[in-house]
Formats: structure tokens, sequence, C-alpha cells
């Protein structure tokens, strides 16, 4: 099935994993440290607090304004992921999150991929979920994104932990980028 076809079937919890991840994975840019997410994973489990999301959410978005932030336009997007979060976790509100997280997160990828082309790699390669024209870190975003909301899909809160492992990989793969570009000046 396709990351569209994914995102348009999730439910609520899928739709914030889905958008948490994307997020989580960027946290290098915004400066975050790995745990700076982790409560607003945590609200998700079975027996999470809903309720508290919102307050989970200002939190968080205090702890990353404070925090110093590559102004790229990569940067921008991940700073428009977090500030784009909504405030309710309602199914409506989480789709349209999740939907534009997938899309920038793949952006952010491509901005920071030095085999990428410099071509967008558009709805097209989201909703056919082709990767082989992609470049590697795109490519390998598009499988994080698939693999997490399969995972929420077929196991419910169970598939929290294991989405939460493929983020962490994520990240620690986006920090190198981050830390490579860094080193060479670009």
């Amino acid at each position: 099935m396709s990351l569209v076809e994914l995102i348009t079937q999730a439910d609520e919890r899928g739709l914030a994993a889905s958008a948490l991840a994307c997020l989580d994975r960027c946290v290098p840019l915004l400066g975050g440290d790995d745990e700076v997410l982790r409560p607003l994973w945590a609200s998700l489990t079975e027996g999470g607090d809903a309720d508290a999301w919102g307050a989970l959410l200002a939190e968080a978005r205090g702890r990353l304004d404070a925090e110093p932030a590559d102004e790229g336009e990569a940067g921008l997007l991940a700073r428009r992921m977090l500030a784009a979060a909504p405030d309710a976790r309602t199914a409506d509100a989480l789709r349209a999150w999740a939907d534009a997280c997938s899309v920038a997160s793949l952006r952010v990828h491509r901005l920071l991929d030095p085999a990428a082309d410099g071509t967008d790699p558009g709805d097209d390669l989201r909703a056919e979920g082709r990767t082989e024209a992609l470049s590697p870190l795109v490519a390998a975003e598009l499988r994080r994104q698939v693999t997490v909301l399969e995972l929420l899909a077929g196991h419910g809160a169970g598939g929290l932990r294991p989405a939460l492992e493929v983020t962490v990989e994520g990240r620690r793969v986006l920090r190198a980028v981050v830390s490579r570009r860094a080193r060479v000046g670009g």
C-alpha cells in the first residue's frame, strides 16, 4: 500500500505517530535532544493521556524554541512541522498534519542528501511508493514513513515501540548528515 493510502486509512494514533515520527527524525535540525518528544510518544500508548497532548506539545515547543536551530530551508521546514502540530488530538487535524509532515520530511531529506539531484520527490512518488528514482536519504525516509504507518495499522499501540525504534534510527542518520555537512561547511 502506498504512503498516501496508509495516511488516508490511518486511525488517530497512527496519524499522530506518523507525523510525530517525521518531526522526531528532524529534531537534529531544531537543536533538540533525543528525549524532547518522548512525552508525546508516551501519550499515544494504551492508557496514555490523550487529553495531555496539547500541554505536552506546548512543553516540547518551548524546549525546542529555546534551542539553536539550523535556519536553512531544511531547518525552517522542521520548524513549520512543529508549529503546525494540532493542539487537539483529533483525527481530522492529525490527518492534515501527518500529510504535511510527510511531505516536509521528504523535502528536508532531499535538501540534505548530497546525492539528491535537486528535483522534488513530489506526491506521485508518495502515492506510488516507488523509491528507485529517489536519492538514498530520501528513499530511506519514504521507507521509514511507510514502515511506521504499517506498524501502527498492524499492531495498534503495540506498534509504537518498533515505530519509535525506526524513528530513532532515522534521527541518527539525519544527525550524522547534519554533522557531516557542518564539518565540510555546507
